[in-house]
């Protein structure tokens, strides 16, 4: 027994009739060959379609979604930087150059290094890659621990490998750090098919560095996650933290300025002297020699 259905009678503008029969064809909503409205305002109903203009982002919305996007990928969670990239192919008003570009990087597969990273990783297996820095030079690297590590603004792949001899001139003076790497991960060229030989490491290289945070920072730092000791002794704040990267940690000593000092040991504490020197010179501060 046919199913009862309900009459509606509509009063439309002209035109109309013809616009919903191009929404009903777009959608392929069809009574036989013909475009259906009937069909339609029960899809509309039903919640089941979408009509509309899509949605527009500006400048600083599609500026941070890149950026996402951009952070899901170097993180490894490919499929859900895809996901975006397709949101906004789908759903958003782009202008042509925009469009293509993000079809060209929706088109193009996640490197095979980076799910080979992940595994390997996870297996604690050796391996090889290909690393170009920004001096444009390549590098070839045996890794034998590595660890996706997050600082500032985009993720670096932390690794131990055995080559030393492009750092040994830079840090003479810190050999514990000599093995230590960290690479940003848009710029691993490749690696290689065959898994290195040999043991896995089960951490990076480090230096113990005794920290002295003062004035407000006594209460104001927030500890990280390497950080092995810490106690407020007298008007200081003494932490002790395992470092993999002297770079990461100058850099973040020099935006507490006075209120931040490198204690210990001699030979970090000496190369945080050596740039404020030359800033010195570069300001024309007489310093004492």
């Amino acid at each position: 027994m046919p199913r009862k259905k309900e009459t509606i009678t509509l009063s439309i503008p002209p035109g109309t009739k013809d616009q919903l029969e191009a929404i009903a064809r777009q959608l392929n909503i069809t009574w036989g060959k013909e475009p259906s409205i009937s069909g339609l305002i029960v899809a509309i109903a039903q919640q089941s379609v979408e009509v509309g203009k899509p949605f527009t982002l500006d400048s600083n919305q599609v500026n941070a979604l890149h950026k996402a996007i951009k952070a899901l990928s170097d993180a490894g969670q490919i499929g859900e930087a895809q996901t975006v990239l397709t949101l906004l192919l789908e759903r958003s008003n782009l202008e042509a150059p925009l469009r293509q570009s993000l079809m060209k990087q929706l088109s193009q597969p996640a490197p095979a290094w980076r799910i080979q990273i992940e595994e390997l990783i996870k297996k604690q297996q050796p391996f090889y890659l290909v690393y170009q820095n920004s001096q444009g030079d390549e590098l070839a690297y045996t890794v034998r621990y590595a660890e996706v590590r997050f600082f500032e603004r985009r993720f670096y792949l932390m690794m131990w490998c055995e080559e030393t001899q492009d750092v040994e001139n830079d840090i003479p003076d810190l050999p514990e750090l000599w093995h230590n790497r960290c690479l940003r991960l848009d710029r691993i060229e490749s690696m290689a098919t065959i898994p290195a030989s040999g043991n896995w490491r089960g951490e990076l290289g480090y230096l113990e560095v005794y920290l002295h945070f003062r004035q407000g920072l006594v209460k104001a730092y927030q500890p990280k996650e390497d950080d092995i000791k810490d106690e407020v002794i007298g008007d200081v704040r003494q932490v002790v933290r395992r470092v993999v990267n002297d770079f990461w940690l100058i850099r973040e000593v020099s935006r507490y300025w006075e209120d931040c000092v490198i204690v210990s040991p001699e030979s970090l504490r000496d190369r945080l002297k050596q740039k404020l020197v030359t800033l010195c010179q570069l300001y024309d501060i007489e310093t004492r020699s």
